[in-house]
This record gives structure tokens, C-alpha cells and sequence, in this order.
């Protein structure tokens, strides 16, 4: 399915999501996650997860939508945003799906609904045939089963770099792009990623992730898992993503028991910022069309 090209596409002008967010923090596997929390527990609960090298500011355009209605957490994964990073360094699949076991355990969920984009649409995905009995829906944005090897091994070298430290918080906020760069997102919305996603260390500064989260990820190879996830699942691409090619999230939607696919006109890999609005239009729909299934 395709969505008309005159779904909205402007971010809300009154300000962004995390102003009215508590900020939680959470011991889980022995690690200090940092979370961005809205709603009511007792409502249906739904997690957004980042994708690699982000923050849980990705979705402060988008979580909006869900507060009147959702108990709602946007996670930093371990290694990313305000969480600590790990000291092994550990960054698989099953240490970032084991968190998730974690932090449902201790906001009380017993299920929820998981939307991840990029690599939190693969973990996402893994958490979702490796625990069933917690997950109510999936939503996987953008995002495919595997990655290529090369692409794997250019991921390992640029972290084994380590940290680019900087001056002064203008030329880190000069150096800010998104990889990959191609994006329609509002300016004053990149903005505020850049800036939630710099800290200090050392009269420096730089970027709020652990490069070992690159240069140490060991994804799973998610195909196999696909048939094994059982819960109602939304499979969002951007129009235009070089990430998930049409004919690869076609053939996901064949092995996904229960898929559907929906395409955001004019959007990029980063969907959830070039189209916050439609994107949350289309979840909002698959949220009250699946109500009965779960």
C-alpha cells in the first residue's frame, strides 16, 4: 500500500515531545538506560526504538500522537544517547533484545507494542520471534533482516576509529549528518537532534554514542526469524530508501505471518523525520485496526 502524496509532513510548531517527558532511568543487565516516558501506566503500552548512532529523540516529532492515549517510552539503547555504554563492549542482537526483557520488567509491561527504525526495527524484529508472549504489535521502520557484509565491515572500521572530539558545540553541530545523508527533515528538527545527541567530556566535545556500537555490532541474521514472529506486524519504508529496497520488503512481507506494508511517499531511511506526521497517521491507524487482534 502506498500512501497519497497529501498526507502532512510538517512537524508540530508548538515545540517537541521530550519538553513534557519524564526522563527515567532504569538498572538493567547492569547497565544505566536512559528513557523518555509519557502517558499513564495502565494504557496500552508502546516502545520506539532508535536506530544505530541515534538517541530516543528521533521520535519527538512523532510520540505526540500516542500520549492522550499510550503509555509510551523512547529508549536510548545501551551505548547510545544518556545510557550508559557497555564496558565489555557487548552490542549483539540478543544484548540489545535481553535489555528490552529488562526494561519491560521494570515499568511493569507484559506486553507492548515495539516500533524500532533501523537497527531498533532488527532488534525489534529479533525481540519479536525471540519473545512472542511480549509483544502485542511490531512496527519496523525502514529496516531489513540483515546487513551486508560489507556494509558490516565499513560499520566495524569507522567505529574502531573511536570518537571525533571537537572544540566547541558549533563545529559539532557543523559536523552533524545523517547516514545516510539523503533527507527532507525540517531543519529546526535536525537541529534539535544534533543538540540532544552532543555531550562534554573533557572540555570536548562529541557525539552520544559509543563508537564500539559500530565497530563491535554483531547483528543476527533476522531471515530466519520471520516466520517465527507471531504478532500483527506494520512494515513502513520510505519511498525513496536506499536501506530497504521495494522488492526486499516485499519478500519480508511473504515470510511475516502477519504483515502489511505501507510506503511514505517522498520520504528517505529516515522517515520518522522526513514525514513524523504521516508516519505517525499510518502507526496511529495500525494501532486502532489492530486493537481486536491483541
Amino acid at each position: 500500500r502506498r500512501l497519497a502524496s497529501t498526507m502532512p509532513r510538517m512537524i508540530d510548531p508548538t515545540g517537541f515531545a521530550c519538553e513534557t517527558a519524564r526522563r527515567r532511568t532504569l538498572s538493567v543487565n547492569g547497565l544505566a538506560l536512559h528513557a523518555l516516558e509519557w502517558g499513564e501506566p495502565g494504557r496500552p503500552a508502546l516502545c520506539f526504538l532508535h536506530g544505530g548512532s541515534a538517541h530516543a529523540h528521533w521520535f519527538d516529532a512523532v510520540v505526540p500522537t500516542f500520549v492522550p492515549d499510550h503509555h509510551v517510552l523512547a529508549l536510548d539503547q545501551r551505548g547510545h544517547g544518556a545510557s550508559e555504554w557497555s564496558p565489555t563492549p557487548a552490542y549483539a542482537t540478543e544484548d540489545f533484545t535481553g535489555d528490552l526483557v529488562g526494561v519491560m520488567d521494570a515499568v511493569g509491561w507484559a506486553r507492548m507494542t515495539v516500533a524500532g527504525h533501523s537497527m531498533g526495527g532488527h532488534n525489534a524484529m529479533a525481540f519479536a520471534a525471540w519473545h512472542p508472549e511480549r509483544v502485542a504489535r511490531l512496527v519496523v521502520i525502514d529496516s531489513r533482516p540483515s546487513i551486508p557484509a560489507e556494509r558490516l565491515q565499513t560499520m566495524h572500521r569507522r567505529g574502531d576509529r573511536g570518537p571525533m572530539r571537537h572544540a566547541t558545540l558549533e563545529s559539532t553541530l557543523r559536523s552533524f549528518r545523517l547516514l545516510p545523508r539523503e533527507t527532507v527533515a525540517e531543519p529546526r528538527l535536525l537541529e534539535h537532534l544534533a543538540r540532544e545527541g552532543i555531550t562534554e567530556r573533557e572540555g570536548r566535545f562529541l557525539y552520544r554514542f559509543d563508537p564500539a556500537c559500530n565497530g563491535r555490532r554483531r547483528p543476527t541474521d533476522g531471515w530466519g526469524l520471520l516466520e517465527r514472529i507471531t504478532a500483527p506486524t506494520l512494515l513502513v519504508r520510505g519511498e525513496h530508501s536506499p536501506i530497504l529496497p521495494r522488492d526486499m520488503a516485499a519478500t519480508m512481507i511473504e515470510r511475516l505471518p502477519r504483515a502489511r506494508l505501507v510506503e511514505i511517499p517522498g520520504t528517505y531511511h529516515h522517515l520518522v523525520l522526513d514525514a513524523p506526521l504521516a508516519f505517525a497517521k499510518v502507526l496511529q491507524a495500525f494501532l486502532s485496526e489492530t486493537a481486536a487482534d491483541v
